[in-house]
C-alpha cells in the first residue's frame, strides 16, 4: 500500500514537472544549451607524383600562358588548359613543377593528375608512344587500305576503321597490329576500339588482345575430370 502511494506520488511529481497540471500551474523548463559543430580541418598531403619535377628535352618548346599550356616536338603539339586549384611554373633550369594554388582536397587530386598529362605532352611530342596488338584465330588479319584498316575477325564482313588524324597505323605479318602517335590518349583509345571488335574469349583465347596482356584460361566442359 505504501509503495503504491509513493509511485503514485512520484508520478504525480513527474506531471507536474513536465506536463503541468490543469489548473494554470506554470510548466517547470530546463534550460537547453547551445548545440555546437567543431570543424575539423583536413589536411591535405602533397601528391607523390605531383610533387616530381618534369624534365623538358632541348627539342621540345613549352609555352605558359596564364593556366594554358602548349608543348611542341618535333612529333606534334599538345596543349592543356590547368583548372584553377593546379598551377604550373617553368624555373631557370627549363624544369618545370605542377603545384596546387590553394589546400582543398579537389586539388589535392588534380595535382597529380594533371602532373601526369603534363608529362605525358612533353614525352609524348618528344618520343611518341605505342600500343601492340595480337590477332589471335584462323583466318583473323588485318591489312591497310590507304587511310583505313581492315580487319577479318569472322563476321560475315570485313571491319573497316578509319585512322585518325595524328596517328600511325602498322600490319605485321597480318595478325599483329601498331598503333602510334604523339597523344597517349588517342593512342590508346584508337587500340582499344580495335580490341572491342573481338575480344579475347578465355577459353581458346580467340580475339584481338595487347601483346603484354595476360588472359585467364577456363577449362571447357570437354577438359573436366568425372
Amino acid at each position: 500500500m505504501a509503495s503504491s502511494i509513493a509511485s503514485s506520488f512520484q508520478t504525480s511529481n513527474l506531471r507536474t514537472a513536465f506536463l503541468g497540471e490543469r489548473n494554470g500551474l506554470c510548466v517547470s523548463s530546463v534550460p537547453v544549451t547551445r548545440v555546437g559543430f567543431v570543424r575539423k580541418t583536413i589536411e591535405c598531403k602533397e601528391s607523390r607524383i605531383g610533387k616530381q619535377p618534369i624534365a623538358v628535352p632541348s627539342n621540345v618548346t613549352v609555352m605558359l600562358e596564364g593556366q594554358d599550356i602548349k608543348v611542341k616536338g618535333p612529333l606534334g603539339e599538345l596543349s592543356l588548359v590547368y583548372p584553377r586549384e593546379v598551377k604550373v611554373e617553368r624555373d631557370d633550369s627549363g624544369i618545370l613543377k605542377v603545384s596546387k594554388a590553394v589546400e582543398t582536397r579537389r586539388a589535392n587530386q588534380m595535382h597529380g593528375l594533371f602532373r601526369t598529362l603534363t608529362d605525358n605532352m612533353v614525352v609524348g611530342v618528344s618520343k611518341g608512344f605505342d600500343k601492340k596488338l595480337q590477332m589471335v584465330g584462323v583466318g583473323y588479319r588485318g591489312m591497310l587500305e590507304g587511310n583505313d584498316l581492315v580487319l577479318s575477325l569472322g563476321f560475315s564482313h570485313p571491319v573497316r576503321m578509319t585512322i585518325p588524324d595524328g596517328l600511325k597505323v602498322k600490319v605485321e605479318e597480318n595478325t599483329r597490329i601498331t598503333v602510334s602517335g604523339y597523344d597517349k590518349s588517342a593512342v590508346g583509345q584508337f587500340a582499344a576500339s580495335i580490341r572491342k571488335w573481338r575480344p579475347p574469349e578465355p577459353y581458346k583465347g580467340k580475339g584481338v588482345k595487347y601483346i603484354d596482356e595476360v588472359i585467364r584460361r577456363k577449362e571447357g566442359k570437354a577438359g573436366k575430370k568425372k
